[in-house]
């Protein structure tokens, strides 16, 4: 699902996850950080001290994380190649690559999903918004920072539900567990085609489940045992998801998505 420029690539962009955006040591991050503040273990060169051992260090919450290649193009299309490091910056320019870096996330996100939709699903009405949301991603900042990206969202949303409606349209016995807390549940058996979008699937084991075609948009899949899994027809699986999720080499994945180092440890 992860095109080229829909996937985070470190090597082009200033550390700005790393800087810009706060996090705390109870969301795994090992620290408490407020926004604008580089990271302790941001290096000069803009790649991280500990990367390779960053769960063994106690930072897991870096290992789930995916700006969907928002970084890249912000540091080289939204800001030229200018970095936060420069000195020439005006004093606002921290807050605004901010603002504009979770704008950019947003936008990328749901470029993800769309082109989902086109590769499963295809709609005209689709493509059109998708081409839309690709011209605002190459716009500046401050045209950037006054879209309505809510409006987008709910746009966005319809398209995805009603793509989700066509492809598990023949599993006529398909439950909706939309939004359901199945926290700690086992969900051996047959789900093919339900739905458990925004689900709370936190430390569910799934390794016994039938899953094909079924829509995770949203799902919470932090510590979900997926081992031994077929989730290569699954619907809107992002990356977050995946790395939060625990699985292994038998895991099949969607296509163009990446299987987290650890799961072969």
């Amino acid at each position: 699902m992860a095109t080229h420029g829909l996937s985070s690539d470190c090597a082009r962009c200033f550390g700005l996850c790393c800087v810009l955006l706060p996090f705390s040591a109870s969301a795994g991050f090992g620290v408490d950080k407020p926004g604008g503040r580089p990271c302790l273990n941001l290096l000069d060169d803009d790649s991280c001290r500990i990367h390779a051992t960053l769960r063994e260090d106690g930072w897991p919450g870096c290992t789930v994380f995916e700006c969907f290649g928002a970084g890249q193009q912000v540091s080289q299309v939204t800001y030229g190649g200018v970095s936060w490091r420069d000195p020439g910056n005006p004093p606002h320019r921290m807050a605004e690559m901010a603002a504009v870096l979770t704008v950019m996330r947003q936008l990328h996100e749901m470029l993800v999903h769309l082109t989902e939709v086109a590769r499963r699903s295809p709609d005209p009405g689709a493509d059109v918004v998708r081409a839309e949301i690709e011209d605002l991603t190459a716009v500046d900042p401050e045209t950037l920072l006054l879209a309505d990206v809510d409006g987008l969202h709910e746009r966005v949303g319809r398209l995805l539900a009603e793509a989700s409606a066509r492809v598990r349209r023949r599993w006529a016995a398909a439950q909706d567990r939309t939004r359901a807390d199945l926290a700690g549940r086992r969900l051996a058996g047959d789900h093919r085609g339900w739905s458990f979008r925004g689900a709370l699937l936190i430390a569910a084991d799934l390794r016994a489940a039938d899953l094909h075609e079924a829509d995770l948009l949203g799902a919470d899949l932090r510590d979900t045992d997926v081992r031994g899994c077929d989730l290569s027809t699954v619907l809107f699986l992002t990356q977050p998801q995946v790395n939060a999720a625990v699985g292994d080499e038998a895991t099949t994945l969607p296509e163009g998505l990446s299987r987290p180092s650890r799961w072969r440890s």
